[in-house]
């Protein structure tokens, strides 16, 4: 495996970044994986946590973060790339622009109570078949559908 090291923006300005790193949260029930989903704040469609990239952080630690901040997530991200989606990033009701979210897994320890989007959003679990339907991205559906956790063994 190669370690991921972490980025730096030093020569580009964070609005010109289209791309964000993702976080596929889950825990394993029944020997089978059950995926968190959240709510967007605006549309309130089911997504998996995202944000952007952040200088001096691994794209792996940003999806943790992100993990953390939208869902309350407390859990161990691994620096594997499980796939990437794209999606039309929504700044204001007519300005849209295209984005792609490159996808990782955190493995949830525990979900906190009290965590800094917990007015703006539901958390949901869901078996994998349940999110890949409940998500709009058709690449994130096959994503979250083939994810396999033995695989990152």
């Amino acid at each position: 495996m190669i370690k991921q090291l972490p980025l730096s923006f030093r020569s580009t300005v964070k609005n010109d970044v289209r791309s964000q790193f993702a976080a596929l949260c889950y825990r394993i029930k029944l020997d089978k994986p059950q995926i968190l989903l959240v709510t967007s704040r605006r549309t309130r469609r089911w997504i998996v946590p995202k944000g952007w990239p952040e200088d001096g952080m691994t794209p792996a630690d940003c999806a943790l973060k992100e993990a953390w901040e939208e869902a309350g997530v407390q859990g161990k991200a691994q620096n594997v790339c499980l796939g990437l989606y794209a999606y039309a990033k929504l700044l204001t009701d007519n300005v849209s622009f295209p984005c792609v979210a490159l996808v990782y897994p955190v493995k949830v320890k525990s979900l906190s109570k009290h965590y800094p989007e917990k007015t703006q959003r539901q958390r949901r679990w869901m078996t994998a078949k349940k999110a890949s339907k409940c998500v709009s991205e058709p690449e994130l559906a096959r994503i979250i559908n083939d994810f396999d956790p033995k695989m990152l063994r």
